[in-house]
């Protein structure tokens, strides 16, 4: 081979390796996971078919509506996830009453995210989620032994290095963090 072959076979070679590195997949920072992408006002994003459509027309289950209510709420639209709960069929359900008592919670209601927080856990006593956020709503309130219930409660359901365990823990040890 000549020199001029090799620097042109080089050249794609690390073109390649670029493209492949820049063309992946593109992961939301955060602290949850299982948040989805936030569509324009009015719209929704349909998972199933992975684009943002508008919300009157959308036929999307209510597992998408409250997934995506929770996506809005992380990303402090927390009207519009309200808004976007009361359009689930379906609300007496543990992860709907955590995601409305999360977006209430941020809005500065704690008491009435509270009492969303209390009937998910009556639903679902091992969801360790909800279980995080009524303690980061008792830290608000300066009810530490309240928080540090749900932290036990937690690290019952899922141990000390799950991200509800050491979301909460941050909190109690340093109530800015919320």
């Amino acid at each position: 081979m000549t020199i001029k072959t090799v620097r042109i076979a080089s050249l794609l070679l690390g073109g390649c390796i670029a493209a492949s590195v820049f063309s992946g997949p593109v992961f939301a920072i955060g602290d949850d996971s299982s948040t989805m992408p936030t569509c324009k006002k009015g719209e929704i994003y349909d998972k199933k078919a992975k684009k943002c459509v508008k919300q009157q027309s959308a036929n999307v289950t209510d597992e998408n509506r409250t997934d995506y209510a929770y996506s809005l709420a992380k990303a402090g639209r927390y009207d519009e996830a309200l808004a976007m709960l009361d359009t689930v069929k379906d609300q007496n359900n543990a992860e709907w009453l955590n995601y409305r008592g999360y977006a209430t919670r941020k809005l500065g209601r704690t008491d009435e995210g509270i009492s969303y927080y209390l009937q998910s856990v009556k639903l679902d006593p091992q969801y360790a989620k909800v279980r995080e956020y009524l303690g980061e709503a008792y830290v608000i309130k300066g009810q530490l032994d309240l928080a540090k219930e749900q932290l036990t409660t937690i690290k019952a359901i899922c141990g000390t290095g799950c991200e509800e365990y050491q979301d909460l823990n941050a909190a109690i040890l340093d109530p800015s963090k919320i």
